[in-house]
């Protein structure tokens, strides 16, 4: 079934988690005895950290700080950061101030870059394996034929759920699909703030709402994704049942499942958004000690 794949990714976002916090540890916490009032006012977005930049230099880089230590992303408003250096992290925001709404053209393209970006295609392709290799979505059966529609229903999948949450409904609802890192408090404290940003955001104008653009866009999307494309009820010809019946996976129950298996994924991803930060500044370390 369709949920066996969102679960087989959730199972992979969840140990990401739980290795993003042991790494995190106490650190957080000494973060922000360290910096003190230095992380209550505007933070540079989330990305490679940067030394200040020499006085005469004419130009910078679309990811090298601004003179309001302000990294530009290829929209507007985003960051060029990734996730462990592979996965897109465009909409994720490393400051608490307001900053000027996204125009939902922005709010489209940001969403297209992050959902097309080369490194989704074989992430793609290794669900749609784990699938295959389940028997996800029986009806589909076995084969390259087989596998290709499983590929194209992950895909489906992963498109039209990143677009209903990020840029369809914060378009109609006027919502800010940006996720702003925290950084205040102990290791439980931000974890409890990346959770909550699953049910409350801001609005475009900076006020704090229930996040309706992830609530009811996830379910839509889980709509959209079960009842259109994936397999109805059939019959398949195997070795021992010539005639094997094989139920639709267009239900309502599933369509619950994979909503709540999304919710799920979404917030261990936010989880794992809020620490990296952290993560990063540790490699970085690691890596310059080595280098020296």
């Amino acid at each position: 079934m369709l949920k066996k794949n969102l679960g087989w990714a959730a199972a992979f976002a969840g140990l990401i988690a739980i290795g993003t916090l042991s790494a995190v540890g106490q650190s957080s916490t000494d973060s922000t005895s360290q910096n003190g009032s230095s992380q209550q006012g505007t933070k540079p977005l989330v990305g490679t950290p940067a030394a200040p930049a020499k006085q005469g230099q004419a130009q910078q880089s679309p990811a090298s700080p601004d003179q309001n230590g302000d990294t530009k992303g290829k929209v507007e408003g985003t960051s060029n950061d990734r996730l462990f250096y592979t996965l897109p992290n465009f909409l994720t925001l490393q400051t608490q101030a307001q900053l000027p709404p996204m125009s939902s053209k922005d709010k489209f393209k940001v969403v297209a870059l992050g959902t097309f970006d080369p490194i989704q295609y074989p992430w793609w392709a290794l669900l749609s394996a784990i699938g295959q290799a389940d028997n996800s979505e029986a009806a589909f059966g076995q084969g390259w034929g087989a596998y290709a529609q499983r590929y194209g229903t992950t895909a489906g999948d992963s498109i039209v759920e990143n677009f209903m949450v990020g840029a369809v409904f914060p378009s109609i609802l006027r919502q800010d699909p940006r996720f702003y890192y925290s950084s205040q408090g102990g290791a439980m404290r931000r974890t409890g703030y990346a959770i909550s940003r699953i049910f409350v955001t801001r609005s475009d104008s900076g006020k704090k709402q229930f996040n309706y653009s992830e609530i009811i866009g996830a379910a839509t999307a889980a709509a959209i994704s079960t009842y259109s494309y994936h397999p109805r009820s059939t019959y398949l010809s195997t070795p021992t049942n010539p005639h094997m019946f094989v139920a639709s996976d267009r239900t309502l129950g599933n369509t619950l499942n994979v909503w709540g298996t999304q919710l799920s994924l979404d917030t261990v991803t936010l989880v794992v958004k809020e620490f990296w930060p952290d993560i990063h500044r540790k490699m970085s370390k690691k890596h310059k000690a080595a280098a020296n």
